[in-house]
């Protein structure tokens, strides 16, 4: 692990303006380490001598006052620090994820991301509160110190300067010893965090089929595993604390001696004796506990680094899904992947561009070629297995596909999917709120009338917009939740009609009346210019239908 990853500087300005503040902190600390030490002394020399030393104790009451004002001070910077660094990584984090796409974070442990924004993060509080102004501390007042102390009495400044290496070679060689434990222990973590987020969502399913106990005891395995990763790295910790603390205390008792021994022969005065001696523990300090808090600050770090992996895959400028076709751009210089909300007004008709889809094949499946056109319905219609979901899932960037796919003569992957497709899947994909932020679910300024007629269209005119819904929109029927995820896909369709609706399998839940009715919906908005992709195995959606792409099961 590097001392200080580059990287945090360039993703999290609040590290950099950390980083200044430590090293102004650190340079008043060693100043006042140093008066500390040369007042006490005097005090201590004084004394002995018979003078009066009221004025050295209270300029050391004052020194001492300064340098726990600046310890708190320090602590309290190193706290903002963590906080808004978190809330930048996270936010870069969001942002990344964003850019990389549905297809890049389907292939992702997406509990484990969770873990590492949430949990992981939160850990860089140890980090930066504890563990940076140490290191700062080693790079400013360690060498000052010593020379402070080489300058007084060589002999002592010599004994500091040959053992202090050692200090940082054992700290490098258990180091090395205790990373791979550390991120074993990381990576249990998010394990552990993915096997109880899937069994929790999955748990009336185990219950009916009897093992739910089972599952119990899988997390309750995992769970030891994280109990003993994490003692074997406090063992290291502990390791690494008595190895420093043995070390320092040897080269500050080597110092203690030599001092001793020529202050007995009358080589060395009391006064610069002390003094020396009592730089020396101050000298050794900042980089004992520089080993110290590394194990501290290890979860946060782990964590940062899988940030930085995200960040870095985005930062290539790489497209959100690696297809084998080409991508393309508008124009030279043009981003991979657009972010505007709405498709660029060059690429706009009346009501929007055409969809072409030639010779696209996702996996084995067999290829499919189509044009959707403003002001028609096309129904996509085969067997299961036969590619109708995933070929959806393609054109929203959410799987790996080849052949091509354009959109207002413009390659879907040189496009956003927010920025040309309003879509339902299968699954509601409900959050926790009402029901209306789930139907305006991304747009800023949502608008209440829009919501009402988009759940009117969607056969939903029954359910409340305010009504509040629980975890994975819990409190609604399994038809009410389809028809509030058709809903919010029409509510985007409307807020710009440039927009493909795509609906996959819209009336699954429903009864024959009600799907009757949607039916009908989705034939106006044909009319009035809507692009529409329909996914469904009823015969019934025939009957609105523009053109059927039948799909085929590969032989």
């Amino acid at each position: 692990m590097k001392p200080v990853d580059p990287r945090l500087l360039r993703y999290a300005g609040a590290a950099r303006g950390f980083l200044a503040a430590s090293a102004v902190i650190g340079v008043i600390q060693t100043a006042v380490t140093i008066a500390f030490a040369w007042l006490l002394t005097d005090a201590i020399t004084g004394a002995i001598a018979g003078r009066d030393v009221t004025s050295s104790l209270i300029w050391l009451l004052v020194a001492a006052l300064l340098r726990g004002l600046l310890i708190a001070a320090s602590d309290a910077a190193g706290t903002r620090a963590a906080a808004k660094t978190g809330m930048q990584l996270r936010s870069a984090l969001v942002k990344a994820v964003g850019k990389l796409g549905p297809g890049w974070l389907a292939q992702r442990n997406q509990t484990a991301l969770a873990v590492t924004a949430g949990h992981g993060l939160e850990a860089l509080d140890a980090y930066f509160a504890r563990y940076i102004p140490q290191l700062v501390l080693t790079v400013i007042a360690t060498p000052v110190l010593v020379a402070v102390m080489w300058w007084q009495d060589w002999p002592s400044g010599l004994t500091a300067v040959i053992t202090l290496p050692l200090i940082p070679l054992f700290l490098i060689l258990i180091g090395m010893a205790t990373r791979t434990v550390q991120t074993r222990q990381w990576q249990t973590l998010q394990r552990l965090a993915a096997r109880f987020a899937d069994t929790v969502q999955g748990l009336s399913t185990l219950r009916l089929f009897g093992r739910d106990r089972r599952a119990a005891d899988r997390i309750e395995v995992t769970a030891e595993e994280y109990r003993r990763e994490t003692m074997k790295v406090l063992r290291f910790s502990f390791l690494s604390g008595f190895a420093m603390e043995l070390l320092a205390s040897i080269a500050v008792a080597l110092i203690a001696v030599s001092v001793g021994f020529r202050l007995l022969s009358g080589d060395l005065t009391l006064e610069v004796g002390l003094f020396v001696l009592l730089l020396a523990p101050e000298a050794f300090l900042p980089i004992r506990q520089v080993g110290v808090q590394f194990h501290a600050a290890s979860e946060g770090v782990a964590a940062t680094e899988d940030v930085f992996a995200v960040l870095d895959a985005a930062g290539e400028g790489a497209p959100a899904v690696h297809n084998s076709g080409q991508p393309s751009s508008s124009g030279p210089g043009d981003p991979v992947r657009r972010t505007a909300e709405h498709v660029p007004p060059e690429l706009r008709t009346e009501n929007g561009g055409e969809l072409i889809v030639e010779e696209l094949r996702v996996r084995d499946l067999p290829p499919v070629s189509f044009a959707a056109a403003p002001g028609t319905i096309t129904v996509i219609e085969g067997p299961s297995g036969s590619g109708k979901s995933s070929l959806l899932a393609a054109l929203r960037g959410a799987v790996e596909f080849e052949g091509t796919a354009s959109y207002a003569g413009t390659d879907l992957r040189g496009l956003a999917p927010s920025a040309w497709l309003a879509w339902a899947g299968q699954a509601p994909g409900l959050t926790r709120g009402t029901v209306a932020a789930n139907v305006t679910l991304g747009d800023p300024e949502p608008d209440t009338g829009r919501v009402r007629t988009a759940l009117d269209d969607a056969c939903a005119e029954a359910i409340d917009p305010t009504l509040e819904l629980g975890v994975q929109g819990a409190g609604l029927s399994g038809g009410q939740a389809q028809r509030v995820a058709v809903a919010r896909a029409l509510y985007r369709q409307a807020s710009a009609s440039d927009r493909v609706l795509a609906l996959d399998e819209p009336s699954s839940a429903l009864d024959g009346e009600t799907e009757d009715r949607l039916w009908r919906s989705l034939r106006e908005k044909a009319d009035a210019g809507a692009t529409i992709l329909l996914v469904s195995h009823r015969r019934t959606a025939r009957e609105i239908a523009d053109q059927i792409v039948t799909l085929g099961v590969s032989a």
